[in-house]
């Protein structure tokens, strides 16, 4: 009689399935696990884990990002997305996990946009800020608690949680406490107002991408050169898809961070893509002095954006001339030809 009370605990243990927070048992194959199948966060949810793969097809072209696979045609690049369920090394069928963030808030337009761009590419997850972190750069929160919160009914059929921290919070929480593995590629905005140029180093959109790439994550953050809430997403939707394919398909560094904006056109009028540099240019900034109504100063910050740069391979060049531009931007910020003279010159 013990014996087989000990037989059927034996197989309750082996019930291939989970049962979330919801209460659905999600259908799992043992065997197609690692040893170690997963965590239970705060949440209760239980995620999978297991090694940071990207399907890919594997061809001879190379990996270069090159303007002629991204035209403006619209035609997905050479090579094709990853299909859903393509094959791993180890004969397994998983696709893509895409992390989706930004710094205008979990209910900016932008970010839904960005999820209705590369739905179908990978299975997508979202983890944004609750509020507008516009401005915040590489702002990370140390004195006070974060919190999460389930936002699951915003984006139809993606999981989606909110985050009471900075740009760079929801992608260091996705990664630890919702993913419980690093995501395959992290997608930033699509922000409302450019990060072209100086903007970069200003921009919680572009810092959660640089953030996500510290973390051996590929990133590209997306910008719109349209601050309006009632902002026209179509184009930037369909270069998305083109550009997200792409890296998809050619991957090219675990570091990889792509700073790309699109100019506010209609979609008839962009001429393509082009891989540029950042501009030198910046803000001819001043404090407006302004009283309030207790009699004591405050100051509020205007600027002009003047561009200094008259190449023809920037980003402002490419954005005023009607191209999507495609900026690869790093975060070891070493001055490698200046360390060249130093070395030269300071002897120790």
């Amino acid at each position: 009689m013990e014996k087989k009370s000990n037989e059927r605990k034996s197989a309750a243990t082996r019930k291939p399935g989970k049962t979330r927070a919801t209460g659905i048992i999600k259908k799992t194959d043992s065997t197609e696990r690692p040893v170690r199948t997963g965590k239970t966060g705060a949440t209760g949810i239980i995620r999978e884990t297991g090694m940071n793969e990207m399907p890919i097809e594997e061809n001879g072209s190379g990996n270069k990002l090159a303007t002629k696979h991204l035209g403006g045609n619209g035609q997905p690049v050479k090579g094709g997305r990853p299909a859903k369920g393509s094959q791993t090394k180890g004969g397994r069928k998983r696709i893509p996990v895409i992390l989706v963030t930004n710094d205008d808030g979990i209910n900016a337009p932008g970010i839904r946009n960005l999820v209705e761009a590369v739905k179908g590419l990978g299975k997508v997850v979202v983890v944004a800020p609750d509020k507008p972190q516009s401005g915040m750069g590489h702002a990370i929160t140390i004195g006070n608690p974060l919190r999460l919160n389930p936002m699951h009914h915003l984006f139809d059929g993606v999981e989606a949680w909110q985050c009471s921290g900075t740009p760079v919070d929801c992608v260091k929480l996705a990664v630890d406490k919702v993913l419980r593995r690093k995501p395959d590629l992290c997608l930033s905005g699509i922000n409302h107002g450019a990060n072209h140029s100086i903007n970069v180093i200003y921009s919680g959109t572009m810092s959660a991408a640089v953030e996500a790439s510290i973390e051996s994550i590929p990133a590209v953050g997306f910008s719109l050169l349209d601050y309006s809430v009632e902002a026209d997403f179509t184009a930037a939707r369909k270069y998305v898809r083109i550009i997200v394919e792409h890296v998809l398909a050619h991957p090219l560094d675990k570091h990889l961070i792509l700073n790309v904006n699109f100019p506010a056109v209609p979609e008839n009028l962009i001429k393509g893509i082009k891989v540029a540099r950042q501009a030198y240019a910046k803000y001819e900034e001043d404090f407006i002095e302004r009283n309030d109504p207790n009699k004591k100063k405050y100051y509020w910050l205007t600027g002009k954006f003047v561009n200094f740069d008259k190449g023809r391979d920037t980003d402002v060049w490419a954005l005023e001339h009607n191209y999507v531009s495609v900026v690869p931007v790093q975060f070891d910020m070493t001055n490698y030809v200046l360390k060249g003279k130093l070395e030269k010159t300071w002897k120790s």
